[in-house]
């Protein structure tokens, strides 16, 4: 029997734990969410790639963040709904299958510094096949394995503080900087748009900050694995919702091109459809 589970290429995934007569809601709320970023990340690059004023970088930028909201979360939102529908014993997944997820996953999150912490993983046998998540992520494969982890769990939380502190100083260096300008500058107008752009962008990223620290240590506590799938998925959803709104529409040359093309449509359904 051993022989047969061992290094096994059929992974069994845990998904979300929700009780029969919420699956359907759930499924929709997911579903919603889905839609909402899908349309409002892609309507951002399409705004941008049809407007020839808008081809700068400072604009490349959001293309590259909406780009990357839009791969994070098709690589996990599309699986994640079909295992709602699916009994728990019907959630399988593939091994190879599920190392470009958590590849991909950790791309999503941290780019270029993936490709040690999935090296790393690799190398391991397995002896169980139970993913302990709703999607793979580095910590969930390398759970897998009886092996000694020590390493992967080392470099994965050095490399995690070691993001998060030059994150958090990049950031608070910034805001540092932006608050220094605000108490010397008299005008109002950049003091009110400062705040008002920095407001809800350090929202975001403090939800995305609290979401991923959460993951990290969470995933070494598996009683509370319920409260970790929980900021997983809201460090999916959430920013991916929210930066098309605070990046996109609150940078007026954006604002203005996205009410041009609204007016002139309005303009057009009148020409069809006169009163």
């Amino acid at each position: 029997m051993d022989n047969l589970t061992y290094n096994s290429i059929i992974l069994q995934l845990e998904g979300l734990k929700v009780s029969e007569e919420f699956v359907y809601p759930v499924f929709l709320f997911f579903l919603i969410f889905y839609i909402i970023v899908m349309v409002m990340n892609c309507g951002m690059v399409i705004l941008i790639a049809g407007q020839r004023s808008l081809n700068e970088p400072i604009y490349l930028l959001f293309c590259k963040l909406t780009f990357n909201d839009i791969f994070g979360n098709s690589i996990t939102v599309p699986r994640l709904l079909l295992d709602l529908l699916r009994l728990p014993s019907e959630r399988t997944i593939s091994y190879a299958e599920c190392a470009v997820q958590a590849f991909s996953t950790h791309t999503y999150a941290t780019t270029s510094h993936t490709i040690l912490m999935i090296g790393l993983t690799l190398r391991l046998n397995r002896c169980r096949t139970f993913v302990s998540n709703p999607f793979c992520d580095n910590a969930s494969m390398f759970k897998l394995s009886c092996e000694d982890v020590s390493i992967n769990n080392l470099y994965g939380l050095i490399f995690t503080v070691l993001l998060m502190v030059s994150s958090m100083g990049s950031v608070a260096l910034t805001y540092i900087k932006i608050t220094a300008v605000c108490l010397t500058t008299k005008s109002k107008t950049l003091n009110s748009r400062a705040i008002k752009t920095c407001t809800t962008h350090l929202t975001v990223y403090l939800i995305m900050l609290l979401s991923g620290f959460a993951i990290v240590i969470l995933h070494r506590f598996p009683a509370y694995s319920d409260y970790r799938k929980l900021a997983a998925l809201l460090f999916h959803i959430i920013p991916s919702t929210l930066n098309p709104v605070i990046y996109g529409l609150q940078c007026t040359e954006l604002r203005h091109a996205l009410m041009q093309i609204l007016c002139i449509k309005k303009i057009n359904q009148r020409k069809m459809f006169p009163n």
